[in-house]
C-alpha cells in the first residue's frame, strides 16, 4: 500500500511538474490574463474619453428655437433649457438647414396622437440623438410640472419603485438572487472542461506516441498512472484557473469604477444548501464522466490527430443543452429536456441548469447524480483496462473487444 502511494505521489508530481513546464502551458496560461489586462487598459482609456466628452456636452448647452401647438411647454421652463419661440416654422427650418440655428422643435396640439417634429443641424450619428432627448425630456418635464399631486407626478415619470416576493411551498423563494449561486457550479464546469479537456485527451496519447507505455507499465499499476494523471490535470487546471481570475478579481477590486464593472451586492444572494450540495455532486459526477470518457478516447486511439474526430462532437455534446434553454426553464416536462437530463454527455449542464433554476426535483437529482457517478466510475475502469491491454497498440485504433479477449488469454 505505501509503495502504491509512493507510486502515486510521483506520478502527480511528475505530470503536473512536466506540465506547468512547457512552454505551451505558460503561453496558453498567460496569454489570457495578458489580453484582460490590455482590455482594462482600452476599456479604462475610452471610459475617459468617454467621461470627457460628456463633460464637455455637459458644459455646452444646446439652442433651439421651438413652437408649441399644445400649450403644455411654460416658456420659461423652455427659455431655462435654451429654447426660444419661433413665430414662423418654416423659417425655423430654413435657419437649421443653413446652420444659423442648431434645433427647432415642433410640438402639435395633441402630442398623444401626433408626433413630435424635431429638426437639427447634423452633429454626427451618436451626437444627432441629442435633440431628441432633449425635446422629450422638456416635453415630459412640462407635463409633469402641471400635476399638482407629487404622487401621480412619480406615476407618471416612472418614480415608483416596487417590491416582489414570490412563495413556493409556503414559503418565500428568491429570484434571480437564488439562482445565481448555483449556476456558479455549471460555470466552474465548462472552465474545468475547456482547460483540461485536451490535456486529459493527450494524457494517455503521449506515452503511446512516444512509445515509452509498455516501460512504464513495468514499473507502475495502470490504475495509479491513471489516478496520477487525473489528480495532477486537476491541480494543473486550479493553477489556470486562479491566473485566469487573478487580474479580473484585481480590476474589480482596486479599479471597478475605472473600468465601469457593475457593483455586486453579494449579500444579496440567496444561497439555500440543497441547490448548492445537488450543483456540487452534479459538478463532480460531470467531470469524473467526461474524464472517464477522455482519457478511455486517449487510450484507445493511437494518435491525437485520430482522437481529434471524436473529441470535437464529444465536447459540443456540452453545448446541445443550451439549444433548448427556453424548454428548459419553461417546460422541464418535455420529452426533450427529459432525455438531455438522463442522458449521460448531457446530464451534467442540463441538471445543473435546472437546479439553478429550481425545476429538478430531489429524486431527479439523485437519480441523475448517481447516474453521473457510476457512469463514470464504470468508464474510468474500462479506461484503465484499456491502457493496460491495448497501450503498445501504436499503428491502429484499438479494439475494445480484443482486449477483454487479450485479458482471458492473459488469465489462463
Amino acid at each position: 500500500m505505501a509503495f502504491s502511494q509512493h507510486n502515486l505521489g510521483t506520478v502527480v508530481g511528475f505530470e503536473f511538474t512536466r506540465t506547468i513546464k512547457k512552454k505551451g502551458f505558460a503561453i496558453a496560461t498567460l496569454s489570457i490574463p495578458v489580453l484582460l489586462v490590455l482590455l482594462f487598459v482600452l476599456i479604462y482609456a475610452s471610459n475617459s474619453s468617454t467621461e470627457a466628452s460628456a463633460d464637455a456636452q455637459k458644459n455646452a448647452s444646446l439652442s433651439f428655437t421651438y413652437t408649441d401647438a399644445s400649450g403644455i411647454i411654460p416658456a420659461g421652463m423652455a427659455q431655462a433649457a435654451g429654447g426660444k419661440t419661433a413665430t414662423d416654422p418654416d423659417a425655423a427650418i430654413a435657419a437649421v438647414k443653413d446652420g444659423s440655428s442648431e434645433a427647432y422643435f415642433d410640438y402639435p396640439a395633441d402630442p398623444s396622437t401626433e408626433p413630435v417634429k424635431v429638426y437639427g443641424a447634423d452633429k454626427g450619428m451618436f451626437e444627432n440623438g441629442k435633440y431628441e432627448a432633449v425635446a422629450e425630456q422638456l416635453l415630459n418635464a412640462a407635463a409633469q410640472s402641471q400635476v399638482a399631486n407629487p404622487r401621480l407626478t412619480a406615476a407618471l415619470s416612472g418614480g415608483v419603485d416596487f417590491d416582489s416576493e414570490t412563495y413556493r411551498d409556503g414559503k418565500p423563494s428568491g429570484g434571480i438572487e437564488s439562482v445565481i449561486p448555483p449556476l456558479l457550479f455549471l460555470v466552474l464546469f465548462y472552465v474545468a472542461m475547456i482547460l483540461l479537456s485536451n490535456q486529459m485527451l493527450n494524457s494517455t496519447l503521449e506515452e503511446k506516441e512516444n512509445r515509452v507505455t509498455e516501460m512504464i507499465l513495468t514499473t507502475l499499476n495502470p490504475t495509479t498512472l491513471i489516478t496520477g494523471k487525473i489528480i495532477s490535470l486537476f491541480s494543473v487546471g486550479l493553477v489556470q484557473m486562479l491566473v485566469f481570475l487573478a487580474p479580473i478579481a484585481a480590476g474589480y477590486l482596486f479599479f471597478r469604477d475605472s473600468l465601469a464593472l457593475p457593483e455586486m451586492d453579494l449579500s444579496s444572494l440567496i444561497i439555500e444548501p440543497g441547490p448548492m450540495i445537488t450543483g456540487a455532486l452534479l459538478l463532480l459526477g460531470g467531470f469524473t464522466l467526461f474524464t472517464g470518457v477522455l482519457v478511455a478516447i486517449g487510450a484507445i486511439m493511437p494518435t491525437a490527430k485520430e482522437a481529434g474526430t471524436i473529441f470535437g462532437p464529444l465536447m459540443a455534446a456540452m453545448f446541445i443543452p443550451f439549444y433548448t434553454f427556453s424548454l428548459i426553464i419553461s417546460d422541464p416536462d418535455s420529452v426533450i429536456v427529459q432525455v438531455f437530463t438522463y442522458f449521460p454527455l448531457t446530464a451534467p449542464v442540463t441538471a445543473m441548469l435546472r437546479n439553478g433554476f429550481g425545476t429538478l426535483s430531489g429524486m431527479e437529482a439523485t437519480i441523475v447524480i448517481a447516474e453521473l457517478f457510476i457512469v463514470g466510475l464504470l468508464i474510468l475502469r474500462l479506461a484503465v483496462h484499456l491502457f493496460r491491454y491495448g497501450s503498445i497498440e501504436y499503428g491502429k485504433k484499438l479494439s475494445i473487444a480484443g482486449t477483454f479477449r487479450r485479458k482471458e488469454l492473459a488469465a489462463k
